[in-house]
């Protein structure tokens, strides 16, 4: 069995990533921390898993001691922690995954610039853990960067038309909405039911901090400069993505060519699912699962092609992904622990 330890386990993600480890049948979670629980029962703030998972919430004051005694340690904290426990246990041979925001950047100056915090970790070797389009370098990775919700859908979406040179990436557009899970389990007026329910909103319109994110990947995958805008939006609903992506076609592209991209990139991966030109992805479809489904459309008329992708941004977002990078990188099936249908109804 690998050991496991989960930083940062009582906030969404990191009780998602406990409900997927319980039932990973090679993973044996060996510590889980909370700094704002500590002493307590996992299950005492988690119900469901009351009977699942009874483990007690430890401190990080002794993180040396849980990297010691673990193989693998999954962070879920938030942008600006992550790297103080990379520090520490840089010297030991235990293999990080975060599902923060600290270990996503090749160039930490445009994570400063966006986060607004100093990096300390700057010489960290680190690898982007979006497992389609990095899985050979995430096998040997020491650090893995998580990708982030958003931007998983978006780049997803994106990767083959910007891999194959398709299309024009100065002309880039995402609109995506999420499920309120992605703000986290902290209290926040605009979370409050009555200011959520029946209600559509967009919100850091210019300045999501996802932003730089996708446009680091897709210029990774297609060595053009890229800038794309990237428009976010809360709907009232617990989970869930729905990300619709623009982009001006090259010259004398053809829809055979979009479909070929596609196929070429995506046609035997496990947890994408592809509906073809003309699909039409549903959150629904994808809720408490580990699949992207994409879909896309071509518009004649302005010669851009419209790609929508649907993901659960708490599985394939967050903690799904971090096990299935998990897996790639432990030498496991890359379906353990992730291989359920979608929630439905």
């Amino acid at each position: 069995m690998t050991k496991v330890s989960v930083i940062g386990a009582t906030g969404y993600a990191g009780a998602e990533l406990l409900s997927i480890l319980i039932r990973h049948p090679q993973a044996e979670l060996a510590h889980i921390t909370s700094e704002s629980h500590t002493g307590k029962k996992i299950s005492e703030l988690y119900p469901h898993l009351r009977g699942i998972c009874d483990l007690t919430l430890e401190s990080l004051s002794d993180i040396e001691s849980i990297g010691k005694d673990s193989d693998f340690i999954f962070i879920a904290l938030p942008h600006g922690h992550a790297m103080d426990v990379g520090l520490k246990l840089e010297k030991l041979p235990v293999r990080i995954i975060d599902l923060g925001a600290d270990y996503r950047f090749n160039d930490t100056t445009i994570y400063e610039a966006w986060y607004n915090v100093p990096h300390k970790h700057t010489n960290a070797a680190r690898v982007y853990g979006l497992a389609e389009l990095y899985r050979e370098q995430i096998r040997t990775a020491k650090i893995i960067g998580n990708a982030g919700c958003f931007t998983t859908a978006s780049i997803l979406a994106l990767a083959p038309l910007v891999k194959h040179h398709l299309v024009e990436t100065n002309s880039i557009i995402v609109d995506a909405a999420s499920g309120v899970s992605g703000a986290g389990r902290g209290l926040k007026l605009g979370n409050h039911f009555p200011e959520l329910y029946d209600n559509f909103k967009a919100y850091n319109v210019a300045h999501h901090r996802h932003t730089p994110e996708i446009e680091q990947a897709l210029e990774d995958l297609g060595g053009e400069r890229t800038i794309i805008n990237f428009t976010p939006h809360l709907v009232p609903m617990s989970r869930g993505i729905l990300a619709t992506c623009y982009a001006t076609l090259k010259e004398n592209v053809s829809d055979d060519m979009i479909d070929a991209a596609f196929q070429k990139t995506y046609g035997n991966e496990k947890f994408i699912r592809l509906l073809g030109r003309g699909g039409y992805p549903e959150t629904k479809f994808v809720r408490g699962s580990n699949y992207c489904d994409i879909g896309w459309h071509v518009d004649e008329r302005t010669r851009r092609v419209i790609i929508l992708s649907a993901i659960d941004n708490l599985v394939k977002g967050a903690a799904g992904q971090a096990v299935q990078n998990f897996n790639i990188a432990a030498g496991f099936c890359e379906g353990i622990g992730l291989d359920v249908a979608p929630m439905y109804p």
